[in-house]
């Protein structure tokens, strides 16, 4: 019986696969950890472990043969070039990076759009900027979702929340820009290739994108029969606007791991171009304002490890999940702007503050009121400051938001992350019990509305009727005390980025 619907999403730190019930409840899951390397000043990952992390996460599925659908999602943006013959050019250039400023500046001034270095495009023309031979071969760039689907089925197609990632997209028409791709038609004209021609054909959720194909089951080692339909495969942001139901105009998302971003459905566009706004889509091709900070958790993960190996010093072996309990509840106990204890929580370059590196810091004054609570609050306001920069503008223009739903690691301890996001974006705040999933079952429910959706019947009232009917969460209200220290706060953090450019300079 076809029964589970299956979503795989590989994320910065996890390759996760989730399956998923009629009732649209997790069943089974199974993941594989894994970690970017920086080599010859790239963040990249190896792709042989895409296929040796995915077998592993699938392992943990059950009832392989009762899948009725499946989809891929992955991170979004980077970089991966083929030739025609889908030989890999260059390395993998993951989100992480900021090594296309130049690019990045020139096409948004040619567009007249935010093109962020994070895009496809803009490091496909840092590479033809900076000579690099393998530019001529190019046949084919997508993404590693995008590289993934077709593998599996075929077929060279992602979904147009993914091809937003890549490049600009017409939200009416579904598909990309026809005034811009002409723009870096011209822009291109002495290649040998054409950018209609190596990008990836955009769907839209819900229709058709392949099946599984023997050599596609062949290689997963037979894990999976050949024969599942797949749904368009989609980047980290559309799966996590679905796994929120956040894609209807005025909702929102925030997702916190290792980045962290918000995407914000607009009603109409914004007035002005800002370097600091990326403008994608969901995965129905609806206009999203999307703030993405490169830096979110990985530095207060880091003092976790570092305070529970002080623990451990006197005979305490704490787990690690009460380690990170403890600490986050601790904060609540600080004082509301953090007693004047500041951290830049900065490991990668930050493209809302226009850093190409980081440098994490810890600042106080004398008199700063240096407390354990203060701290660690400091730390955790950290992780939302970049993004909070980037949502003040969105305020700025106007944007109506009635929803907005955080999802991801930084939600994990209930309340506090959750306390901390609605002073910082001073509206409230939802954590459902589902988005603990995050993208792969974000992706397992664009499955199922593939399967399942009748004629006519949009995504947002799928997920309306059938997913999100009676589902359980919390809403926090933004304390107005909260909401006056976070903005004492970021005054002070924006002070201390001039500290920062400093350090990253001179380090």
């Amino acid at each position: 019986m076809k029964n589970t619907y299956l979503g795989i999403e590989f994320g910065s730190t996890r390759i996760k696969a989730v399956a998923i019930d009629e009732a649209f409840v997790p069943v089974s899951s199974g993941d594989y950890t894994w970690a970017s390397s920086y080599e010859n000043g790239i963040w990249t990952y190896d792709l042989a472990e895409v296929w040796k992390g995915l077998k592993q996460a699938l392992s943990g599925i059950e009832n392989r043969d009762g899948i009725a659908a499946m989809g891929v999602s992955g991170m979004m943006h980077g970089y991966l070039a083929f030739d025609k013959d889908w030989n890999l050019l260059t390395p993998f250039r993951t989100w992480q990076n900021t090594i296309t400023a130049q690019a990045a500046e020139a096409l948004t001034a040619l567009f007249g759009f935010n093109i962020p270095q994070r895009w496809s495009i803009a490091h496909l023309y840092q590479a033809i900027l900076n000579g690099e031979e393998h530019v001529p071969q190019i046949a084919h760039i997508t993404t590693l979702a995008g590289y993934v689907h077709y593998m599996l089925t075929g077929l060279n197609v992602i979904g147009i929340g993914e091809a937003s990632g890549m490049f600009p997209i017409d939200s009416e028409k579904r598909c990309y820009d026809e005034e811009m791709l002409c723009k870096f038609e011209k822009l291109t004209e002495n290649q040998p290739w054409n950018i209609r021609e190596i990008l990836p054909k955009v769907l839209v959720a819900g229709e058709n994108a392949g099946y599984l194909t023997e050599s596609g089951s062949a290689m997963l080692d037979g894990l999976l029969p050949a024969g599942i339909p797949f749904a368009p495969a989609e980047g980290d942001a559309g799966t996590g606007m679905t796994a929120t139901n956040a894609v209807a105009p005025r909702t929102g998302n925030v997702s916190a791991g290792t980045s962290i971003f918000s995407m914000v459905v607009l009603e109409h566009p914004l007035k002005k171009v800002y370097e600091e706004i990326d403008l994608v889509t969901t995965p129905t091709g609806k206009p999203v304002a999307m703030v993405h900070c490169n830096n979110c958790t990985n530095d207060s993960n880091a003092w976790v490890s570092v305070l529970k190996e002080t623990a451990n010093l006197f005979g305490a072996e704490p787990g690690t999940g009460e380690v990170y309990t403890k600490l986050y509840e601790k904060s609540l106990e600080g004082d509301p702007d953090c007693g004047g204890v500041l951290v830049c929580n900065y490991l990668a370059g930050e493209g809302v503050t226009h850093m190409d590196s980081g440098r994490p810091l810890v600042v106080r004054k004398p008199d700063s009121k240096f407390t354990l609570a203060n701290f660690f609050r400091a730390t955790l306001y950290s992780t939302m400051s970049t993004l909070k920069i980037g949502m003040d503008i969105l305020a700025k223009e106007n944007v109506g938001i009635d929803s907005l739903t955080g999802h991801g690691g930084l939600f994990k301890t209930p309340l506090v992350g959750q306390k901390y996001l609605a002073a910082a974006c001073n509206a409230p705040v939802t954590c459902m019990d589902t988005a603990g999933e995050g993208g792969p079952y974000g992706m397992a429910l664009l499955a199922a509305y593939r399967a399942n959706k009748t004629e006519g019947e949009t995504l947002e009232a799928y997920l309306n009727v059938h997913v999100y009917a009676g589902t359980k969460g919390t809403t926090l209200a933004p304390d107005p005390a909260d909401v006056e220290g976070f903005n004492r706060y970021i005054g002070q953090y924006q002070a201390l980025l001039d500290v920062e450019r400093k350090a990253a300079e001179t380090l």
